[in-house]
């Protein structure tokens, strides 16, 4: 994860600036929710001040990473019920903040497209160094495409010998079209005896796959 994380940096280092980055995938269960956490917790352990935030309102996940309860979190700050520093919990991880996503809401698109949304994230990149979005898969909802322009790169996780090339190719063209800077692709190679490794790519790699 440290490799994948000094990859991500060299990745953002021809952009203006790198401190929102987004991880996704292209369907459910392909391990996104596992590498975001590991990568803020990576950047946490190098001295950055990191928050990782639950942006997948639907199927909420850092709660339970973190060992958390998810009464208050994102959906609060999006409804206007509480302030983002009211919700932000600092981690057993020296230097980890979280924002969980809070109660599951009807309309997460609309939340997520919030000028309130933009708050929390301008509030956020005032007082971290990095923030960490989960966000949803690309291909499941339209969440993540309302996202993209208020992040500066995006990340996604691939789970070799699942994810389909058809439906990775399609998350890259509509990462594209959301104007996304697609800083590249994190590889999980799963087999029976669990998780074997995690590898680095970059997303524009999967353009020539036909």
């Amino acid at each position: 994860f440290r490799t994948v994380r000094t990859n991500i940096e060299f990745a953002g280092a021809a952009l203006e600036r790198l401190k929102v980055v987004m991880f996704t995938s292209s369907a459910m269960s392909e391990g996104k929710s596992t590498v975001s956490a590991n990568i803020a917790v990576t950047w946490a352990q190098a001295g950055k001040k990191i928050l990782l935030i639950d942006a997948d309102l639907r199927r909420p996940t850092v709660h339970a990473t973190f060992k958390t309860l998810n009464v208050d979190g994102v959906t609060t700050v999006l409804t206007g019920k509480m302030s983002p520093e009211e919700v932000t919990e600092q981690t057993f991880v020296k230097n980890l903040s979280i924002i969980t996503s809070g109660p599951v809401p009807p309309n997460p698109s609309e939340l997520l497209n919030s000028k309130r949304m933009n708050h929390l994230l301008e509030w956020a990149r005032d007082k971290f160094d990095i923030v960490v979005l989960d966000s949803p898969p690309v291909l499941a909802v339209s969440d993540v495409q309302v996202l993209v322009p208020k992040t500066d790169g995006v990340v996604v996780v691939v789970n070799m010998g699942k994810t389909l090339e058809g439906d990775l190719q399609r998350t890259v063209e509509v990462l594209k079209m959301a104007k996304a800077e697609i800083l590249g692709s994190v590889e999980r190679v799963k087999t029976k005896h669990g998780d074997r490794g995690y590898g680095y790519g970059y997303g524009y790699g999967y353009q020539s796959q036909k």
